[in-house]
């Protein structure tokens, strides 16, 4: 694999990590070590020394580095360069969609997801902590990911998914080396699946935010948003949230951003994006709640944001209303609607959860939650190559003269 460092890939490199620390209680826990849950059970997040940081890389360093997601290894957690697990992660286009909206198309990534970004700093820190074994809930693209990257490092991995997983999804895992099994039930089942085997099976758990390193990789999204806008951040970022990862990261990325002195000024509105079938954020949100109720009956066709439940929820919230954000749910009619449109006038092929942040912005405008000046950025967070599309049924005999006025004009 190309060496993605100019120093030797044994050598150690530096890293400004100085803790991690529970995202509820603030309790320090030490870094290089294997941890999932704080002892309050709660998520643990990765903090650095963001001084020092500063003080050894600067903004024309990073610009002169290859475009990819390892650009920004002092905000990441490795220690070893030669543990880093990498299948090639491009920076991801920001295209426009209209006047004052961009997409983000996070299915340029290896496996066709932004799960991609999560996934490939977790599995190197799973290698450089000596994991041999892993598993974890999947909706689909998380799986996919875990078993490209863990099989690259020589890790086992095991994955568990709602028995409706598109099917695409559960054949990429298990031909990417994974054991993968279909559970009749949602994603937070084979959550439970997970956390009971792990001391008997003896693998470890890279179940969304109960280890603290997927969250470090997702937070790439935010420093190379903020790059990509020449240091500046939009005005609001529509994100697909099921388990919540990669808003919360960015929501992260951006303090360390303003903290070392890189970015100024009014931080983005982060907006929630849910389907009715499945809204437990946009309940809480509106309830006032720290906290969001597990939601019965989850069903949505957007299979990576139904979450009934998500263990990060206060943090979630918490950045929504921080940054003066709000929680939104649309129909799987408007995510339809808005897919088949996206394709037919900008001939992007967006997947179900990334048409919903787009159908959300439509709804967020006629709803007067934001201006059509505001400058919106929209997540689209996989490949639409992975999900069904219409079928088309003409054909031609070409044994028989063809009807030149029966074609569309």
């Amino acid at each position: 694999m190309t060496n993605l460092y100019s120093q030797n890939l044994t050598e150690e490199r530096p890293t400004f990590v100085t803790h991690l620390e529970c995202s509820a209680t603030g309790e320090h826990y030490p870094a290089d070590r294997l941890h999932n849950l704080s002892d309050a059970g709660k998520p643990l997040l990765v903090r650095y020394d963001l001084g020092a940081l500063a003080a050894a890389l600067d903004k024309e360093t990073l610009a002169a580095r290859p475009p990819d997601l390892w650009r920004y290894r002092e905000f990441l957690p490795i220690r070893r360069a030669n543990d880093i697990v990498s299948l090639g992660e491009p920076m991801t286009p920001l295209l426009p969609v209209g006047s004052s909206v961009l997409i983000k198309d996070e299915g340029r990534l290896p496996t066709g997801s932004f799960k991609a970004r999560g996934i490939t700093v977790a599995v190197s820190m799973a290698k450089e902590l000596g994991i041999t074994s892993a598993a974890m809930p999947t909706n689909g693209n998380a799986g996919a990911a875990l078993a490209a990257y863990a099989s690259s490092a020589g890790i086992e991995s095991y994955v568990f998914c709602p028995s409706d997983t598109p099917e695409i999804n559960v054949r990429e895992i298990a031909y990417q080396g994974a054991h993968v099994w279909r559970v009749d039930a949602l994603i937070d089942d084979c959550g439970r699946i997970v956390g009971e085997g792990k001391e008997r099976m003896g693998w470890f758990d890279m179940s969304t935010l109960k280890e603290p390193y997927r969250i470090e990789g997702k937070k790439t999204m935010g420093l190379e948003l903020a790059e990509q806008l020449g240091w500046r951040l939009p005005d609001v970022i529509f994100y697909p949230t099921g388990g919540g990862t990669g808003l919360i990261g960015m929501w992260k990325a951006f303090a360390e951003l303003r903290e070392i002195g890189w970015i100024e000024g009014k931080l983005p509105r982060m907006v929630a994006v849910q389907a009715e079938g499945c809204a437990p954020m946009v309940k809480a949100f509106e309830d006032g709640a720290d906290h969001a109720e597990r939601w019965p009956d989850a069903h949505t066709i957007a299979a990576g944001i139904r979450v009934p439940s998500a263990i990060g929820d206060f943090l979630i919230l918490q950045a929504i209303r921080e940054s003066s954000g709000y929680a939104i749910a649309v129909s799987d009619g408007a995510i339809i609607d808005a897919q088949e449109r996206v394709a037919r006038e900008h001939g992007l092929l967006l997947c179900p959860e990334g048409a919903a942040t787009y159908a959300a912005y439509e709804k967020s405008l006629q709803d007067g939650l934001i201006s059509d000046t505001d400058q919106a950025v929209l997540f689209n967070c996989a490949t639409g190559l992975k999900y069904p599309m219409p079928g088309v049924t003409r054909t031609l005999d070409i044994s028989q003269p063809i009807d030149w006025d029966a074609f569309p004009q």
